[in-house]
């Protein structure tokens, strides 16, 4: 199934949505510290409700450790300014999408290493900044998902 990558995230409400959206779609969720909350905050667990346990989730230290344990996987970073829209890709099972901190965005050092032909963007109104961060995982993890007929992984 896929897996997704959440780079030093920074807001439990976010982390606990994209939890029990793991959860409920198969994908793994992979944590790279440092995080700005600790795995049991209340608010994490709140937002996750009881689907921690259902949701396959890793911690990192860093990138690098995560990229490695993702060996043979395609990265996508899903980055405002990509060119290429999250919908025109042909996903594969196991592909990985890399999500920025809900303040900042990816580095340009991390997205310099993934590529451009590895960015992809959702689509949104001329001047606004982003999406949420877990509407973000939803759109890409739901599109992945459809392209491959809602198959389990």
């Amino acid at each position: 199934m896929f897996h997704v990558i959440l780079f030093e995230p920074e807001i439990p409400p976010n982390t606990g949505n994209v939890i029990r959206l793991c959860a409920n779609t198969g994908a793994n969720l992979h944590l790279v510290e440092p995080l700005g909350f600790g795995l049991d905050d209340r608010s994490l667990k709140r937002s996750g409700l009881d689907y921690h346990d259902l949701a396959d989730v890793s911690v990192h230290a860093n990138l690098a450790d995560c990229v490695a344990a993702l060996e043979g996987s395609r990265i996508f970073a899903v980055e405002t300014g990509a060119a290429r829209r999250y919908a025109d890709v042909q996903y594969r099972d196991s592909d990985a999408f890399l999500f920025g901190p809900e303040t900042r965005g990816l580095p340009a050092v991390v997205l310099d290493g993934i590529g451009r032909e590895q960015q992809v963007s959702i689509p949104m109104r001329v001047a606004n900044r982003s999406v949420n961060l877990s509407n973000a995982v939803a759109l890409v993890i739901y599109e992945a998902w459809r392209q491959l007929d809602f198959a389990s992984g």
